[in-house]
């Protein structure tokens, strides 16, 4: 019973951090120490499992993918995602400083923690360490481009996402932004919804798709790093959660918006838009400048800020001392 509600609780710290642009769940699943059993669960999902759920043998297609672990992990996602949509969502549109100084402090010391579980510190890790720094600071600095309607691109599209998506330290719905398939992906899937149709249908299916696509060969590949070169992929992903860090400064101001009615990208800057005349549903932020609290848009709420970063730190002190027992 412990061993389960653990995993609600990891489950739940994921789906919340799905909701937030620019954190991964698979940063939640690396630092709470699941991320290996995660990778392995999905790379389960194969032929011989096909096999053997068309033999009948149900018992032993559940233990061959982790069942227990899966069900428990994503049902505590689903929570968390609607704890999300409503809380966080909340907390992003009226208080976001606070909320980023949480996620900001969150990666910052896990990274340490995750860092005492490699065995040797060689140049070859080193160099990966900042390598990996360097590629997702780029990545979370890069700006969106035009998207394609083709299928072969929305394939590629959800390949590249779900991999980011699993990726700790890089967030796949800002890939989606990067790629320009926001603004196809998104309002399709709602359009969907509202109004089932074969066009709508046939541009889902193919990005998800892609999404199992990637999901099945990403899984095999960090499956099998971990195998043979555990050191150097805990260095890796410690890298790319560093690098993650210029996408979650608490005090960042906007400068290119997407008006989610129109679909067109906007500057504030070359536009003289006020941002805080703007309506939060109306537009989604698309790239922002890191800044001092005096040089920021809004109420800094510096004071706040620094208590949100203590006690996330108290926090993560409490993780690492005892989430391994849960």
């Amino acid at each position: 019973m412990k061993s389960k509600i653990g995993l609600i609780i990891r489950g739940m710290g994921m789906g919340i951090a799905e909701v937030i642009p620019g954190v991964s769940g698979g940063t939640i699943a690396f630092i709470t120490g699941i991320y290996s059993e995660l990778i392995n669960s999905i790379k389960s999902f194969d032929l011989e499992l096909m096999r053997k759920i068309f033999k009948g043998q149900f018992k032993q297609a559940a233990e061959r993918i982790n069942f227990s672990f899966l069900f428990f992990l994503f049902l505590g996602m689903l929570f968390g995602l609607l704890a999300g949509i409503f809380g966080i969502s909340h907390m992003l549109e009226n208080y976001p400083e606070i909320l980023w100084s949480v996620f900001f402090a969150l990666i910052l010391l896990s990274v340490p923690i995750m860092l005492k579980q490699v065995n040797h510190f060689n140049l070859l890790n080193i160099f990966a360490f900042l390598i990996s720094i360097f590629i997702a600071f780029v990545i979370t600095s890069l700006s969106p481009v035009e998207a394609s309607n083709s299928m072969f691109y929305i394939f590629i599209g959800g390949l590249i996402a779900i991999v980011a998506l699993v990726l700790p330290g890089i967030s796949g719905s800002f890939i989606l932004l990067l790629l320009g398939l926001y603004t196809l992906i998104i309002p399709t899937l709602r359009h969907f919804l509202i109004e089932p149709n074969f066009d709508d249908f046939k541009i889902i299916t193919v990005f998800a798709l892609g999404c199992l696509t990637g999901l099945a060969l990403f899984a095999r590949l960090v499956s099998k790093a971990f195998e043979k070169y555990n050191d150097l992929t805990i260095m890796v992903m410690s890298g790319f959660m560093c690098g993650s860090l210029n996408k979650i400064w608490p005090w960042r101001n906007p400068e290119i918006i997407l008006d989610k009615e129109s679909g067109n990208f906007r500057n504030l800057g070359e536009e003289n838009l006020d941002f805080n005349a703007l309506t939060p549903d109306s537009f989604k932020i698309l790239t922002e400048s890191n800044v001092l609290p005096n040089d920021y848009f809004s109420d800094p709420h510096t004071s706040a800020v620094l208590i949100s970063f203590l006690l996330t730190a108290v926090i993560m002190f409490t993780i690492s001392r005892f989430m391994k027992d849960v």
